[in-house]
Formats: C-alpha cells, sequence, structure tokens
C-alpha cells in the first residue's frame, strides 16, 4: 500500500471511531428516574446548557441541533435528582408555547438553544428556528417570532430548507 493510501485509511477509520462516538452519545439509555445529577452528568456527560428553575431545580440541555433534529433535556428536581428525560423537539410540546406570554428563557428552558438565530426587519422579531421531525415524519424547522422585550408574538412552522429541494442551490 502507497503513503497515500495508508493516510487515507487511517483518516477514514478516525472518521468512522469520531461518528461513532457521537452516535453512542446520542444513543445512551437514560438513567433512571430519581438518579442523582452527578450520576446523570457520569452516565449522560456534562451537559451543553444548565437553565436553573424557579423552584430551585435545573433544566440540563444535550445538544442535537444546528444540524440534528431532536434535542434532549434532563429536568433536574429541586432535590438534585432526574425527574424526566426527553427529547423535546415534538410537534406536541411546541404546541404548549403560549403566545404572547412566554419569554426568550421559557423557550431556552423548554427547547434549548436553536439552529439557527434570525430577524424579521418589517416587526423588529428576533427568529429561533429549530430542527426537527414534525410528526415523526416531515423535515421541518419551526420557527419562534420573539418582540424587543423577548416575549414570543409567534410561531411558524415549515419544510426545513436544509432537507427540501427548492430551496437548494443549483
Amino acid at each position: 500500500m502507497t503513503t497515500f493510501h495508508t493516510t487515507l485509511r487511517t483518516a477514514g477509520m478516525a472518521l468512522a471511531a469520531l461518528a461513532l462516538t457521537a452516535c453512542a452519545q446520542l444513543m445512551r439509555t437514560p438513567p433512571p428516574l430519581g438518579t442523582p445529577l452527578a450520576q446523570v452528568t457520569a452516565q449522560l456527560g456534562q451537559p451543553n446548557a444548565a437553565y436553573p428553575e424557579a423552584d430551585g431545580g435545573q433544566v440540563l440541555e444535550y445538544r442535537g441541533q444546528p444540524m440534528g433534529q431532536f434535542q434532549y433535556m434532563a429536568r433536574i428536581g429541586p432535590d438534585g435528582r432526574l425527574v424526566a428525560y426527553d427529547q423535546v423537539l415534538t410537534s406536541e410540546n411546541f404546541a404548549k408555547v403560549k403566545v404572547d406570554h412566554w419569554t426568550k428563557d421559557d423557550i431556552l428552558r423548554n427547547f434549548g438553544r436553536p439552529a439557527e438565530v434570525s430577524r424579521v426587519y418589517f416587526h423588529n422579531y428576533e427568529v429561533w428556528s429549530y430542527r426537527y421531525k414534525e410528526a415523526g415524519v416531515w423535515n421541518s424547522m419551526m420557527s419562534v417570532h420573539f418582540d424587543e422585550q423577548g416575549v414570543v408574538r409567534q410561531m411558524l412552522n415549515g419544510p426545513d430548507p436544509m432537507y427540501d429541494e427548492r430551496f437548494r442551490r443549483r
């Protein structure tokens, strides 16, 4: 084998190992409810972000955005134990958002950081967009529009341009 082929093969194996490591992180079995925080992070790894709850608990974000269509959140109660561990980017969860009441903090605690941030200048809205599988089938993008005070004013979903041929450059 030539040096080029050996290098190429080594690089390919390294990429495969990296991909398997990423998949393994996503495919982890969550700890049982009631597990102490230290054990949760030992099993799931360090979260990408943590958000405090009013009751003294916290929400740990295990990020799947910007390219994935998932985001896992571990809810830790005030007693420091796991209350829930869920994939939160679902149509059912987005339907719980209360337009004109929820804020950026509410969205962060329920969905984590978005895949994309943009603006709608006509209304001066900041838009956070999340990739997800609508109804578990369609490659979709949910866009949450915030006013200048950080209050949700609108929610729109549609096809994810990353997967839709109509939005690809030719």
